[in-house]
């Protein structure tokens, strides 16, 4: 059974860091793009990474040069390290996969996690 279950949210002060972690269950990540997506209240979801089995990434403009996406295939773990929060970084954060080795830039998954929330206070 697929299962993807996030962890690691919390409620940090702007310019702080947050390393969210998502555990994959019934999947072999290699085979796999990866993402992670955020919705914040009264705002439609957002992608903001990707990461697909060549190691290739793509990241929103909103978070380029502070978050990072990498995974661990040896413990079958999605990350996402978050540097220089800011308020407007507070949001339900999704890990979420779909069953293509490359993801050719699309931020369409099939397969998502419950969600981990970060608070970014000011």
């Amino acid at each position: 059974q697929v299962q993807l279950v996030e962890s690691g949210g919390g409620s940090v002060q702007a310019g702080g860091s947050l390393k969210l972690s998502c555990a994959v269950y019934g999947f072999i990540p290699s085979d796999l793009c990866m993402g992670w997506f955020r919705r914040a209240t009264g705002k439609e979801r957002e992608g903001v990474a990707l990461l697909d089995s060549r190691g290739r990434t793509l990241y929103a403009d909103s978070v380029k040069g502070r978050f990072t996406i990498s995974q661990d295939n040896a413990k079958n773990t999605l990350y996402l390290q978050m540097n220089s929060l800011k308020p407007d970084d507070t949001a339900m954060y999704y890990c979420a996969a779909d069953y293509r080795s490359t993801c050719r830039g699309s931020w369409t998954m099939d397969y998502w996690g419950k969600g981990t929330l970060v608070t970014i206070s000011s």
